[in-house]
């Protein structure tokens, strides 16, 4: 793809039968496009700072199943807004929760700018395998597809530029929510019933342990979600909490048989203020919240 044609053809490249994998023809024709091959090629970040001081970082996730067992189920997951770079906060409304395809989503904690890279690819490669081959990739196969995308990763993870996502999604096959993790070699987990990645992830996970219940409504796990990120903004100041002031809330989406669907704002201003009135009822009754 270096070498210009200038007769008006498309090169042979794109016209050869090849895998159903958008990433796989990348690496093949086009490697120095990959998120994981520019800054790895280039010796890194110049200047007197280190690559992960400078660049923003993107903070805490956090994701858990809902429904009955005989009923809809799903799974719901929210992001707070606040991106940092070093002790300053170098956002305060950023997206870290985003639709892969129709059926699933993916959170992004870690360098920012090369996460949001590595999610466009994702969401690209899963829209070509579907043009390519007519049908919808297996949740299984999107999680391991993400895996090996994070493991190209690799070079820059070592420079301090890591991602580490979180990917959540509707099992059209089992007929429920599932989450996976991952860590920064690509290993990919499958987490049960709730789980949170990034720099608040610990208070986010304590938070989960004590509100989530089996048999949860969308809206009941979309009210636990937000809550374990105001826990979590309490403690790390890497994390954002609901802003009432600027009306910044958390993005926070669900992942049903009907799709992905993020909630809206109105929604979640009401989520805020029943935490709010909860925690401000038990301060003024003599408790901490």
């Amino acid at each position: 793809m270096t070498n210009a044609d200038t007769s008006g053809r498309l090169p042979d490249a794109y016209l050869r039968p090849g895998s159903s994998s958008f990433v796989d023809f990348l690496s093949e024709h086009a490697p120095d496009l990959l998120p994981g091959r520019r800054l790895a090629a280039s010796g890194g970040v110049g200047g007197g700072g280190s690559a992960a001081s400078l660049a923003p970082h993107a903070t805490t996730i956090v994701a858990c199943t809902f429904g009955p067992a005989d009923g809809p189920r799903g799974v719901v997951m929210a992001g707070d807004r606040r991106a940092t770079a070093g002790n300053m906060i170098a956002n305060r409304e950023m997206e870290k929760v985003f639709p892969a395809d129709e059926y699933s989503a993916v959170g992004i904690a870690g360098s920012a700018g090369i996460a949001i890279e590595l999610v466009r690819l994702f969401q690209l490669e899963l829209e070509h395998y579907e043009k390519i081959e007519g049908s919808l990739m297996s949740l299984d196969g999107k999680a391991n597809r993400l895996s090996t995308m994070i493991r190209g990763n690799l070079s820059l993870a070592l420079q301090g530029l890591a991602v580490v996502p979180l990917f959540g999604g509707y099992d059209l096959e089992r007929g429920l929510g599932r989450i996976f993790s991952y860590d920064v070699t690509g290993g990919r987990y499958e987490e049960h019933d709730h789980h949170s990645v990034g720099s608040g992830s610990v208070f986010a996970r304590g938070a989960l342990k004590k509100l989530w219940r089996p048999g949860m409504d969308a809206a009941a796990a979309a009210h636990v979600a937000v809550e374990a990120l105001y826990d979590a903004a309490d403690d790390d100041s890497a994390t954002g909490g609901p802003d009432p002031v600027r009306n910044i809330w958390p993005v926070v989406a669900t992942v049903t048989e009907d799709g992905y669907r993020r909630v809206d704002d109105a929604e979640l201003a009401t989520i805020v203020e029943q935490i709010l009135d909860a925690r401000r009822g038990a301060h003024e009754g003599g408790g901490r919240a």
